[in-house]
C-alpha cells in the first residue's frame, strides 16, 4: 500500500499474472493420461459486454483476429449473449491447446483495450470417463481454476466430484482455496 492509496483510501488491488491460463494446457496432459478426462472441443469466455462503439470494436476485432488464428487451426468462433446479459466467444476446435491460445487471444484483447475488469471468466468444457460433463472455470479476478461439475436436475451440483477433482489435480493449476468462491456458472452454452 502506496501513499496514494493512503491519502484517497483506496486500495489497489495486485493483478494476477495473465500466464496462469496456460496452466490448463499442462494440467490437460494429466487429465487425458491419469484421470480419463477428455476435452468436449469446447471453451468460452464470458464478459460484461457495454454498448459503446469502442467496445463494440475491440470485440469485432478480436473475433476477427481468433477466426484468422482459427484459420490455421479449424477454430469456430461465435459470439452470443445470455439470459443475465452477459456476452460470451465460445471457440470450438479439437485441438485443446488452441483453445487455450484462442481464449488468451480474447482476453488480451480485452485486457489491452481498457476493459479487463469487464472479464467474468473463462469456461473448459471437459467429459469424464463415464462421458458426464464437468467444466474448470478460470476466474480473471482471482487468477485461479476450480471446477464446476453439474449432477443433472434442476440447477444442482456434484460436490463430491469437484472436491475429488480438487485433490486429484494437485499442483498442476493454481487452484481457489476458498471453497466458497467456486461459483456455479448455470446455462454454460458450452
Amino acid at each position: 500500500m502506496g501513499l496514494f492509496d493512503i491519502l484517497t483510501g483506496k486500495r489497489r488491488l495486485a493483478r494476477p499474472a495473465p500466464d496462469r491460463l496456460f496452466a490448463m494446457t499442462t494440467a490437460y496432459v494429466k487429465f487425458e493420461t491419469e484421470l480419463s478426462i477428455t476435452t468436449s472441443g469446447e471453451a468460452g469466455i464470458v464478459f460484461q459486454a457495454l454498448a459503446t462503439a469502442d467496445f463494440d470494436g475491440i470485440v469485432r476485432d478480436m473475433v476477427e483476429v481468433v477466426e484468422g488464428l482459427g484459420s490455421d487451426s479449424d477454430t469456430v468462433v461465435e459470439s452470443r449473449d445470455d439470459e443475465y446479459g452477459y456476452r460470451w466467444i465460445v471457440l470450438k476446435d479439437k485441438d485443446f491447446d488452441d483453445l487455450v491460445v484462442g481464449i488468451n487471444a480474447v482476453s488480451g484483447a480485452l485486457e489491452a483495450g481498457g476493459y479487463g475488469d469487464r472479464i467474468l471468466c473463462s469456461v473448459f468444457a471437459f467429459r469424464n470417463a463415464q462421458g458426464r460433463p464437468l467444466y474448470w472455470i478460470y476466474n480473471y479476478k482471482r487468477g485461479s481454476f476450480y471446477p464446476f461439475v453439474p449432477a443433472g436436475g434442476a440447477q444442482q451440483r456434484d460436490s463430491e466430484s469437484e472436491l475429488r477433482l480438487k485433490a486429484q489435480v494437485g499442483a498442476e493449476l493454481p487452484l481457489e482455496a476458498e471453497l466458497e468462491r467456486w461459483f456455479p456458472l448455470w446455462g454454460i452454452p458450452i
